[in-house]
């Protein structure tokens, strides 16, 4: 059964699992407070979305915004969205020209060995051991690509600037319509897994 929160969900890889497991197992230790502890602090936060209550633990608990978000998505499942990915990719891609760039990613690296598809709500990533591809909608049914290959690795590609995805993510690119996912893109996102 996964946990409240579902940060143990087949959308995570071995590592990542690891990760938040790791943080679960030291929050007593680090903080003298168990996770049912935080998690009752947590209910009495004033704040109603996630960003300012995970603020409010940082600034009032002077918790960091990794172990903020385990918490508040302990005390908030619901809101999180965790435990129902395909809801949260629902609302992401409602725009059908948007989510058509998205299909086709999705289909390009459909093959790909050991992958790890995971939802959050503001954006659809990709993985093997670490992150190697993410996309989020754009207005006008245009897509933004993040990919785990340097900016040089083909023209066209740019740094990535506070895309909310994975810092391994060095390149982000924007695709306007399903066919810029051509053979070009395809080797790139070959190229941005084979290094996870």
């Amino acid at each position: 059964m996964a946990e409240a929160g579902g940060y143990d969900g087949e959308n995570l890889t071995e590592r990542q699992k690891s990760w938040f497991a790791t943080i679960r197992a030291n929050l007593e230790k680090e903080t003298g407070r168990s996770m049912e502890d935080w998690v009752a602090i947590a209910r009495t936060c004033p704040e109603n979305t996630m960003r300012a209550r995970v603020t409010w633990m940082k600034t009032h608990h002077g918790l960091g915004q990794n172990r903020g978000s385990i918490i508040m998505s302990q005390a908030f499942p619901a809101e999180m969205g965790w435990d129902d990915p395909s809801r949260l990719r629902d609302a992401l891609w409602k725009d059908p020209a948007s989510r058509a760039i998205f299909e086709a990613v999705e289909a390009a690296v459909g093959g790909f060995e050991g992958l790890v598809a995971g939802q959050r709500k503001g954006f659809s990533a990709w993985s093997r051991n670490f992150q190697f591809a993410a996309i989020r909608p754009l207005k006008g049914g245009k897509a933004r690509l993040g990919l785990a290959v340097p900016p040089d690795a083909a023209p066209g590609l740019e740094p990535a600037r506070n895309e909310g995805w994975s810092e391994r993510l060095k390149t982000a690119v924007t695709l306007s319509s399903p066919s810029d996912v051509d053979d070009r893109m395809i080797d790139l996102l070959k190229s941005a897994a084979a290094a996870s």
